[in-house]
C-alpha cells in the first residue's frame, strides 16, 4: 500500500518539477523583474540596509504583529533549514554541481517574486477582533480572485501549506535533527524527539510575541556559527576554489559528464534539482514566508518587501551556496569521492543527510566535522519548525477559526516527534508535492495583481 502511495507521489513530483514548477517560479520571477525593472537589482540594498540597520534581541510588543526585524527572522528561520544542508546536498548528488547554479537561477528570480509577495501581504492584511494581525496568500488570493473561485483556490492553498509545513514539513526538518544528533552524539532519536516537542510547545502556545522573541535572537546566532564554519573550510581548501566554481558553471550546462546519460536528460535532473531544492530552500513563489511579511510594522509595503528579498538573498547566496562550495569544493574536486560523480560504492557510504557531515569533516575531522554540523542543522531545523508551525496555524485558523489552534498545536507535535523516530523517503516525497502544489494558486494571484504590486511599487519609490 506505502509503495503504492510513494509510486503515485513521485510520479506527481515528476511532472510538478520537470513540466509546471520550472516554469512557473521563473515565469513568475522574470515577469514581476521585467515589470518592476528589476526590483532585486535596485533595491537588494536597501533590504540588507534595513535588515543590519533594524538588528536587535530585544524583543517587545509590535501590536498584535512583529518588528520588521523580526519579520525577516522569522521569514529566514522557515528559509534557512534542512534545505540549506540537506537538501542543498541531495541536489548536488542527483543533479550534480551544476544544480547549484540552477538553484541560484530560480533564487535571483524568486527575489522578485518574493517582493510581489511581501508587497500583496501588507496590502491585504486584516485585523482580527482581539487585535492580532492576519495576512498571507489566502488574503490576497481572495483579493485577485471573487466569489468561489478565489473562496477554493484559498483553500486547496491552505491545506497544501498545513499538511506540508504543519505536518509532513516538519516531520522532514525533526528527521535532520534527530538523525544528525544520534550519528554525531549517539543521543537516541527519541529522547532528542521528546526534548524538541518540550521546546516546540512552549514556544508554540506563547503566540506570536513569543516566537518572534525566539527567533530574534536564534537567527543572527546560527547564521553567524554555520558562515564561520564554513569559511574556515573554505579558506583550507582555497587551491580548489576557482576548480569548484568552474565546476559549478560547467555542470550547469553539461551535467550528463558528472550525472550520466544523454545531454537532454541530465540537463533536465540538474534544473529540475535546482527549481525543486531551490523552492525548499528559499521558499520564493511557495507562498510561505508572506505570513510572517504580512506580521511586520512597516511605514509602506515596498519597505518590507526590500527586506523580504534580502532574506532570499542570504538564504540562497550566503547559507546555501557557502554550503555547497564546502562539498564540492571537498568531495568533487582532486581525488574526491565524488569526482567521478555519484557512483561505485559511494551509494552506499553517501547520501543527502550525511554529505554535508563528510565534506565539514574532511577538514575538521569526522568526529568534529559531523558534531558541527549536527549542531548547526539543529537550530537551523529548530527554526525552521518554529515558522512554519507560525504559517501553519495561520492557515488553520483561516479554515477552522481560532478554537483550532490548540488542536492543531498538538496534532503538529505529534508529527515532530514521529518525525524524529523514523526516515522515510515517503515523507520527504509528500512535502515535496504540497509545497509544489502551494506554488500553482500562489503563482496565480500573483499573475492576477500584478497591477497591483506595480502600482504600489511606483508610489513607495516615486518612480514612474
Amino acid at each position: 500500500m506505502l509503495e503504492t502511495i510513494q509510486t503515485i507521489v513521485q510520479t506527481v513530483n515528476k511532472y510538478l518539477s520537470d513540466y509546471i514548477l520550472v516554469f512557473l517560479l521563473i515565469g513568475v520571477g522574470l515577469w514581476y523583474s521585467i515589470k518592476t525593472k528589476f526590483v532585486q537589482v535596485r533595491y537588494l540594498g536597501a533590504g540588507l540596509k534595513k535588515i543590519f540597520g533594524d538588528l536587535s534581541f530585544k524583543g517587545g510588543d509590535h501590536g498584535g504583529g512583529m518588528s520588521s526585524f523580526q519579520a525577516v527572522a522569522t521569514a529566514i528561520a522557515a528559509q534557512v533549514g534542512t534545505g540549506n544542508i540537506v537538501g542543498s546536498a541531495g541536489a548536488i548528488l542527483i543533479g550534480g554541481p551544476g544544480a547549484t547554479f540552477w538553484m541560484w537561477v530560480i533564487a535571483f528570480f524568486g527575489m522578485a517574486t518574493i517582493y510581489a509577495e511581501a508587497t500583496l501581504a501588507q496590502k491585504t492584511r486584516v485585523v482580527d477582533k482581539d487585535g492580532n494581525i492576519q495576512g498571507g496568500p489566502v488574503y490576497y488570493i481572495t483579493t485577485a480572485f471573487k466569489g468561489s473561485l478565489g473562496k477554493f483556490l484559498a483553500g486547496f492553498f491552505a491545506i497544501a501549506i498545513i499538511l506540508a509545513l504543519g505536518f509532513f514539513g516538519c516531520m522532514v526538518q525533526s528527521n535532520s535533527i534527530g538523525s544528525t544528533i544520534e550519528t554525531a552524539f549517539g543521543v537516541p532519536s527519541w529522547i532528542v524527539g521528546i526534548v524538541l516537542v518540550i521546546i516546540c510547545a512552549f514556544i508554540f502556545v506563547g503566540g506570536v510575541s513569543r516566537l518572534a522573541s525566539v527567533t530574534e535572537k536564534l537567527v543572527p546566532i546560527m547564521a553567524a556559527v554555520f558562515l564561520l564554519g564554513g569559511l574556515v573550510v573554505l579558506i583550507m581548501r582555497i587551491q580548489y576554489i576557482p576548480a569548484t566554481l568552474g565546476m559549478i558553471f560547467k555542470y550547469a550546462f553539461a551535467p550528463q559528464a558528472i550525472i550520466g546519460g544523454g545531454l537532454g536528460s541530465a540537463l533536465k535532473i540538474a534544473v529540475a534539482q535546482g527549481a525543486k531544492r531551490g523552492l525548499f530552500s528559499n521558499e520564493a513563489g511557495m507562498g510561505s514566508t508572506p505570513h510572517a511579511h504580512a506580521l511586520a510594522q512597516v511605514k509602506c509595503p515596498h519597505e518590507q518587501g526590500t527586506v523580504a528579498m534580502a532574506s532570499v538573498f542570504i538564504d540562497t547566496f550566503v547559507v546555501l551556496t557557502l554550503n555547497a562550495l564546502v562539498i564540492i569544493s571537498t568531495l568533487y574536486t582532486a581525488d574526491g569521492p565524488l569526482a567521478n560523480g555519484y557512483t561505485g560504492s559511494v551509494v552506499d557510504t553517501l547520501n543527502n543527510a550525511n554529505l554535508a557531515q563528510t565534506a565539514f569533516g574532511t577538514v575538521f575531522g569526522e568526529n568534529l566535522g559531523s558534531m558541527f554540523v549536527a549542531v548547526c542543522l539543529f537550530f537551523f531545523a529548530f527554526s525552521t519548525i518554529l515558522g512554519w508551525n507560525l504559517f501553519a496555524k495561520i492557515n488553520v485558523v483561516y479554515l477552522f477559526g481560532p478554537k483550532a489552534k490548540i488542536p492543531f498545536i498538538v496534532i503538529a507535535l505529534v508529527f515532530i516527534f514521529l518525525g524524529t523516530m523514523a526516515s522515510n523517503t515517503l515523507v520527504w516525497d509528500l512535502s515535496d508535492m504540497f509545497n509544489q502544489l502551494m506554488v500553482i494558486p500562489n503563482a496565480l494571484a500573483l499573475f492576477a495583481l500584478t497591477g497591483v504590486v506595480v502600482d504600489n511599487y511606483k508610489k513607495d519609490t516615486g518612480r514612474k
